[in-house]
C-alpha cells in the first residue's frame, strides 16, 4: 500500500514538472513579446527621474550640472512659501475632485452601451462617442471658440432668447471655468474611458442573465444585480488610478483656455510648473514641484490601495 502511494505521488510530481517544462518556453515567448513595452516604459517613465537631481543645484541652461551651485532643499522650502503655487494646487484639487466624482460616468455609459439591442445603433453609438478621444485640444479649442465665444452661435442664439449676455461668454467666464472645463473632459473622454468598461461586461458569464430573466428580472434589474455587481472590480482598480493620478491633470487643455480673465482659476500645478520650467527657464524650480506632485501621487495610490486592502480584504495592486 505504501509502495503504491509512493509510485502516486512519483507519477504526480513527474506530471507536474513535465506540465512546467511544456509551459516555461510559452512564458518565455509571453515575456520577449513584452519586453518592447518594458523598455518603453523603463526609457519614458524610470529614466527621467535622473532629472530629479536638478531640484537639488541651481541650475543654469548650457552649463554642466557639476559646475552649477548646490542649493539643497531650497527650492523645496520655496514651494511652500510661493502663492502662486498655493493658487495652482487649490485649482487642481477643485478639478481633481470634480472628475473623481465623475468617474462612474463610463462604467454607466457602458451598461447603456451594453442595453442596446440594435446592433448598428450600438456600433455606431459606441463610434461615435469614442470619436472624441482622438481629436486634439487645438481642434477642440477652435470648436468651442466658435460656439461659445463672445460671438460664437451658441452665445449668440442665448443672447437672442434672453437668458445669456454677449459679453460674459463661457470662454471668458472665471465662474465658470470649473464644471465648463470638466464637461469639455468629460465629452472627450467618457466613451473612451467606457471601453474597458464594455470589456468586463463582455467577461460575464451569460448564464446569470438567463438565471435573472428566469426569475423574472427585466432590463433595469439584471443590469443592476448581475452588471453592476461584476464590474465593481474593474471600478475600484480604475478609482485608484484616478486617485494617483489626483495632481496629473495635464496642461494642454488649461494651457489652450486660459485668458486674462480664467487665469485666476484656469492655472493648474501642471501648467504653472510648464510656465516657471519652460516658460520663465527657471529648470530647477520646476523640476522641485514636478518632484513634490509625484510623490504625493504615489502616496496617494499606496494609502488608497490600504484602504481598498482594509474594505475589500485584499489589496488591488
Amino acid at each position: 500500500m505504501t509502495s503504491w502511494k509512493a509510485n502516486k505521488e512519483g507519477s504526480m510530481l513527474m506530471n507536474r514538472k513535465r506540465a512546467l517544462v511544456e509551459k516555461a518556453p510559452k512564458d518565455y515567448k509571453l515575456l520577449w513579446m513584452a519586453m518592447p513595452f518594458i523598455v518603453i516604459v523603463f526609457l519614458f517613465s524610470y529614466v527621467p527621474i535622473f532629472g530629479w537631481i536638478y531640484s537639488f543645484f541651481d541650475y543654469v541652461p548650457g552649463v554642466s550640472i557639476f559646475d552649477c551651485d548646490f542649493v539643497g532643499l531650497d527650492y523645496f522650502k520655496l514651494i511652500f512659501n510661493d502663492d502662486n503655487v498655493l493658487r495652482s494646487l487649490k485649482n487642481t484639487f477643485i478639478f481633481a475632485l470634480i472628475n473623481i466624482c465623475l468617474t462612474p460616468l463610463p462604467m454607466f455609459m457602458a451598461i447603456l452601451l451594453n442595453e442596446l439591442r440594435n446592433g448598428p445603433i450600438k456600433k455606431f453609438t459606441q463610434t461615435f462617442t469614442t470619436l472624441p478621444n482622438f481629436i486634439s485640444w487645438v481642434i477642440i479649442f477652435s470648436l468651442a471658440t466658435a460656439l461659445f465665444a463672445s460671438d460664437g452661435i451658441v452665445t449668440g442664439l442665448a443672447t437672442a432668447l434672453g437668458i445669456g449676455d454677449a459679453s460674459n461668454s463661457l470662454l471668458g467666464s472665471n465662474e465658470a471655468v470649473y464644471w465648463f472645463q470638466s464637461f469639455l473632459l468629460q465629452w472627450k473622454t467618457l466613451g473612451w474611458n467606457s471601453i474597458i468598461y464594455m470589456a468586463a461586461i463582455s467577461g460575464i458569464d451569460q448564464e446569470q442573465y438567463e438565471a435573472a430573466r428566469v426569475d423574472g428580472a427585466g432590463y433595469l434589474q439584471c443590469a443592476l444585480h448581475v452588471t453592476l455587481p461584476a464590474m465593481m472590480e474593474t471600478f475600484v482598480v480604475l478609482f485608484i488610478l484616478n486617485v494617483g493620478n489626483f495632481l496629473n491633470t495635464g496642461y494642454e487643455q488649461y494651457l489652450l483656455f486660459k485668458n486674462s480673465l480664467t487665469a485666476p482659476n484656469i492655472e493648474v500645478l501642471d501648467l504653472y510648473t510648464y510656465r516657471i520650467g519652460l516658460q520663465n527657464m527657471d529648470y530647477s524650480y520646476g523640476v522641485a514641484i514636478s518632484v513634490v506632485k509625484s510623490l504625493v501621487s504615489i502616496s496617494l495610490v499606496v494609502v488608497a490601495n490600504l484602504v481598498a486592502k482594509k474594505i475589500r480584504g485584499k489589496a488591488v495592486i
